[in-house]
């Protein structure tokens, strides 16, 4: 492979003007394809398979009016201090509100309060009802004034009006610009690795055009595919972070080969064969990850897995091609002015000396100066093999305390309950909490089926009866029946709210119950609403999620082996993952659920952490997580296969790859730190886990966890059986043989004549690490 990318650099290189020409290109055509495709589709959330499914496609074939899964508001009126809501002057002004909401655009009905007993016991309060036709995606901005419209001119006549549901349109402080956070630190982080405000730019520039092209073409197949508006966030948040990642790994290599005096074309292409192997490999994990959500069996995860995955793809394609061609443009400019000086005098004095290939285990420092100073990445290697043990229970002990709080992981999905004290859903949930019971805000609808005979109405009334006895339930509405006859629809209040586990042991005991009452009134019986829909959604996630880790694992473990020809670096690998993954679930239950640091990370009501973080999670940190771990570890296996010790190898992998992957990680928190800043809470929970996902498995992990545990395994590390190694393909990850096709004849011969030295060494002397 190392050789094929070396080609493949050396060709975009030398064919730079028709390689940025193409990409551009694409760029516009997917641009104006989006432009002029049809709007996307909007959002539809599907389980296949749940009781609560089957139900709401049931409604909409027996109850096409109702609009089932049209969206809906709950507008609630208290009546002034001292007064009722049931006098006769605040009884005209609901009624007046009432009509005004059944008259704005998209409703499908509202239901009077005082038809349909929707008035407090205490007489002060009342709500009303309204559903709509469309989902709540596709509600236009002149239904949402008008439902503004109407409340406001109810609450100027002196009433308290509040209103939740998902029809009312959510604030966005952000307005997306969360992502320009991300690139403005990402910038300022470039800057400073590169020294260079050309080195620092190539990465930015392949990311945006790389995530441009990706989400023009989510646009312009959404009509075509059924994706999704928000199908591009996570191929927009993933495909900027691994975008810049992988560019600057290529960058990084190009700028070192030019530091040993190779010229650009030759640097370029043995960036792209070296560190480019580690990009395809890294690359792959993360598509893996992500493509593995489609296992989870719900359409929108899947979706959206394999929107970013393709954006992951096209990240790799851009930095294999369009970076070497980019380097073609700026040359040696990629490098500080400093070093392009240093290199200058240094080939003036030497006579070209220095050009050529590599000894084994030499080093990429940029000056002679350089070479004498140690790095901080070589610093650091040394005392980590110093006191192996040490960092590696320092390590292991410390993402062990921060996991503590997972052992008492909630999920659910945020209910109003959970919004910012001062909206108008909070307050509209806080006032049916107080006058009518929790359960109000939580509803179950049962479906009564009789399957074509149009005894609906009896069949339900006895199910009523029943479930009215049963514990935890509050309230059972009378039933109301299709046109047909054949089915009935009755509305459960259960005396808990949404998001309370009381309330998913009631939907539990309804649906165990269902079995008995459909045998006695020969229909089928299900349970639907937003609350079961929310329990049905985490039970999914919780059914799936070992085998979605054992999946994705399983074969980033193989494709791992492929990289590192190594059964102990995988599984090492793999472990950390899990350390990290774990440590950031608890950090995210210490902030959301527990509510420390809640004013610091901006986290207005703690609650139970939504139901799909640990498997969004697992799919996506792992994948950023392999990224690092193929870039560190890999320039490690390249020291040792070109003749490195064990302890040398570890630390040449920290001196030329350290500082980048540490930089890297920083890109990458940074870029996720900003969602941080969104007022949506799923959006800042997501982006608050991968960031301490990132900063854990790169700085605590791979930084001292990973050379800690190959100090202490010293050559056994790289041990694999001989029959595997044979039975697996060599893909040439290190570039061994990229650098003996490159290399002369004597240059070939001494190289090996001094690694069987250092073999026979090695054979001789037991080595620590």
């Amino acid at each position: 492979m190392a050789t094929f990318l070396y080609k493949l650099g050396r060709l975009s290189f030398r064919r730079r003007r028709y390689v940025a020409l193409l990409w551009v290109l694409l760029l516009g055509g997917i641009g104006y394809a989006s432009s002029a495709a049809p709007a996307p589709p909007a959002d539809s959330f599907s389980m296949p398979g749940t009781d609560s499914q089957k139900a709401f496609d049931l409604l909409d074939e027996r109850f096409p009016a109702a609009s089932a899964e049209g969206a809906t508001a709950r507008v609630v009126i208290r009546a002034p201090e001292g007064e009722k809501i049931t006098d006769p002057a605040a009884k005209a002004g609901v009624n007046q509100l009432v009509a005004a909401l059944g008259k704005g655009p998209q409703v499908a009905g509202v239901a009077d309060p005082y038809k349909a007993n929707a008035v407090s016991k205490d007489g002060t309060t009342a709500y009303a009802s309204v559903t709509y036709k469309v989902i709540s995606t596709e509600l236009t901005d002149k239904t949402h004034d008008a439902l503004t419209d109407a409340t406001d001119k109810t609450r100027a006549e002196g009433f308290t009006v509040e209103t939740g549901g998902d029809a009312v349109q959510a604030e966005q402080e952000m307005g997306g610009s969360a992502e320009l956070i991300g690139i403005a630190v990402s910038a300022v982080v470039l800057v400073i690795t590169f020294g260079s405000l050309i080195a620092a730019g190539l990465p930015l520039l392949t990311a945006i055009i790389g995530v441009g092209i990706g989400v023009s073409g989510i646009a312009a197949l959404g009509s075509v595919l059924n994706l999704s508006g928000t199908t591009s966030t996570l191929a927009m948040m993933i495909g900027l972070a691994v975008g810049i990642d992988y560019a600057l790994f290529i960058v990084s290599r190009y700028r070192a080969e030019i530091a040993e005096g190779r010229e650009p074309e030759e640097a370029a292409g043995r960036a792209a064969g070296t560190a480019g192997s580690a990009v395809v490999f890294a690359g792959l994990t993360v598509i893996v990850a992500l493509a593995g959500l489609s296992v989870v069996n719900i359409p929108m995860l899947t979706k959206m897995g394999l929107a970013a995955a393709a954006t992951v793809a096209i990240a790799v394609l851009i930095a294999l091609t369009m970076i070497p061609a980019l380097l073609g443009f700026a040359g040696k400019r990629a490098l500080r002015r400093k070093d392009r000086k240093n290199l200058k005098s240094r080939a003036d004095s030497k006579d070209g000396k220095d050009r050529g290939l590599t000894k084994p285990g030499a080093s990429h420092g940029t000056t002679d100066a350089e070479s004498t100073k140690p790095n901080l990445g070589t610093r650091w290697a040394r005392l980590v093999l110093r006191r192996p043990v040490t960092v590696l229970l320092i390590g292991v002990l410390g993402l062990g305390a921060v996991a503590v709080p997972a052992t008492s992981l909630e999920l659910g999905l945020p209910d109003e309950g959970a919004s910012a004290p001062d909206t108008t859903q909070r307050k509209a949930y806080d006032l049916l909490s107080e006058s009518f019971g929790a359960g109000f805000n939580g509803p179950l609808m049962v479906t009564v089926d009789t399957g074509g005979t149009k005894d609906a109405a009896a069949a339900a009334k006895t199910v009523g009866t029943s479930l009215a006895k049963v514990d935890g339930v509050a309230a059972v509405t009378p039933a109301s029946v299709n046109p047909a006859g054949d089915t009935a629809i009755i509305t459960v209040v259960p005396t808990t709210g949404p998001s309370d586990h009381r309330t998913e042991e009631l939907v539990r005991t309804i649906r165990s119950k269902a079995s008995g009452l459909e045998a006695d009134t020969k229909s089928d019986v299900l349970v639907t609403g937003q609350t079961a829909m929310t329990i049905d959604f985490s039970q999914t996630l919780d059914d799936a999620l070992l085998p979605y880790l054992g999946l994705v694992v399983g074969l980033a473990f193989l494709l791992l082996m492929l990289v590192f020809r190594s059964v102990l670096v995988p599984l090492k690998a793999a472990l950390g993952f899990l350390l990290s993954v774990a440590a950031a679930l608890g950090a995210v239950v210490a902030v959301f659920q527990w509510g420390w640091l809640a004013d610091v990370v901006g986290v207005d009501q703690p609650g139970p952490i939504m139901s799909m973080m640990p498997i969004f999670m697992i799919g996506v940190v792992f994948g950023l997580a392999m990224d690092y771990e193929v870039f560190l570890v890999t320039r490690m296996r390249e020291a040792y296969v070109h003749g490195a010790r064990p302890a040398e190898a570890v630390v040449t992998g920290f001196k030329h790859g350290g500082r980048v992957v540490g930089a890297a990680a920083v890109i990458m928190i940074s870029v996720f730190s900003g969602f941080i800043m969104e007022n949506d809470d799923m959006i800042k929970m997501m982006g608050f886990g991968l960031a301490i996902a990132v900063f854990f498995d790169a700085f605590v992990v791979r930084m001292a966890i990973v050379p800690a545990v190959l100090a202490l395994l010293g050559k056994s590390a790289w041990w694999l059986p001989r029959w595997l190694d044979k039975l697996l393909p060599n893909m040439d990850v290190e570039g061994e043989k990229l650098h003996k096709s490159l290399a002369p004849s004597s240059s070939r011969a001494a190289e090996d004549e001094g690694r069987d030295k250092d073999e026979e060494e090695r054979e001789l002397e037991p080595v620590r690490g």
